[in-house]
């Protein structure tokens, strides 16, 4: 029976990381490999005896064991982190296939994983699972429990055009509207010599990819601006070292191309709406990209993007440890 498993490297509060073990446990995932990043004692508190969960507090003495012969131990930049624990779990694993996703992040699948795994051909070595982006309901007439996410078309032309007709003022500026990544996580087939778990790719002996298939019935939900507060908090941390930094190409480019030099990357377009108009600038551009209004619902929905789920999560949480997770 095929066995799949998930790693994550987490720093974010108890309730999201209890949130983030109950649903995927209850998407039948056989072991889940939870790199803290900072400690969480309550979340540890529940998860230190769960049979399927494996709990590593990356402290000094984790990272003096994985790095003897460097300075500082443990890398500076959150990225370098996120390989270096996939790479342990990687190479320390009971599972057929390991997917490398992370905290806000939660696997949606049409029919059962292990099923969809099982099927991929053997001379595929890795596997696609492509993201949608959660929108906010703040203030919208949403119904209860149900989640508007954004997709995204994989062609790149049908991409640009809907993308711009989606969002009218920032879509030139946007790779299909979304503002985190459009590439996807990938489950990656395990014991297979010299390979490299990234972010969204795998890496075997220089070849990148090597048999990647499609998981096209395995989608990725991603909370990634799912309210406002969250995402005006996150703005700086992830201009200055996540996903928003400034040496990061401009989004918008065909594949395989080089970006136009003086087309604005995220960073430099926050920089220059704030610059501009202020916290109200930024305010705007989140209302017309971010926010499950009524206009942006129906014009995702007339290209076939709009999709909604029912993540359930507070159900997640009591079912599986209880209800003071509620």
């Amino acid at each position: 029976m095929t066995r799949w498993g998930i790693v994550a490297t987490v720093k974010a509060t108890a309730k999201e990381i209890i949130s983030f073990v109950a649903y995927h446990l209850e998407l039948g995932v056989d072991e889940l490999h939870l790199y803290l990043d900072a400690p969480c004692p309550r979340a540890e508190a529940a998860l230190a005896d769960h049979p399927r969960v494996k709990l590593i507090q990356t402290d000094d003495k984790y990272w003096r064991m994985r790095r003897p012969r460097e300075e500082h131990q443990r890398p500076p930049m959150h990225q370098a982190r996120q390989f270096a624990n996939a790479k342990w779990s990687y190479m320390h694993n009971n599972v057929d296939w390991l997917i490398h996703i992370d905290v806000d992040e939660f696997l949606w699948a049409e029919q059962d994983v292990r099923s969809q795994l099982d099927a991929l051909p053997q001379d595929a070595l890795c596997a696609r699972i492509r993201p949608l982006e959660a929108l906010s309901t703040d203030g919208q007439d949403i119904t209860d429990g149900l989640t508007p996410f954004k997709s995204a078309a994989l062609e790149w032309d049908q991409r640009r055009k809907e993308t711009r007709e989606i969002y009218p003022t920032y879509g030139e500026f946007l790779n299909g509207g979304f503002l985190s990544h459009l590439a996807g996580k990938m489950a990656v087939r395990t014991h297979q010599p010299d390979m490299m778990v990234r972010i969204h790719n795998v890496i075997q002996n220089g070849t990148q990819n090597p048999g990647e298939a499609e998981l096209p019935d395995l989608t990725l939900c991603h909370l990634h601006a799912h309210t406002w507060d969250q995402w005006r908090k996150s703005l700086t941390y992830r201009r200055r070292k996540g996903s928003y930094r400034a040496e990061l190409a401009p989004p918008v480019a065909p594949p395989g191309t080089k970006p136009d030099p003086d087309a604005p990357n995220l960073n430099r377009l926050f920089e220059e709406i704030e610059a501009g108009a202020g916290e109200d600038g930024l305010k705007e551009f989140y209302t017309e990209v971010c926010l499950a209004t009524p206009d942006l619902r129906a014009r995702l929905d007339r290209f076939g993007r709009l999709k909604m789920r029912n993540l359930d999560l507070q159900g997640a949480r009591e079912r599986q440890f209880g209800p003071q997770w509620a």
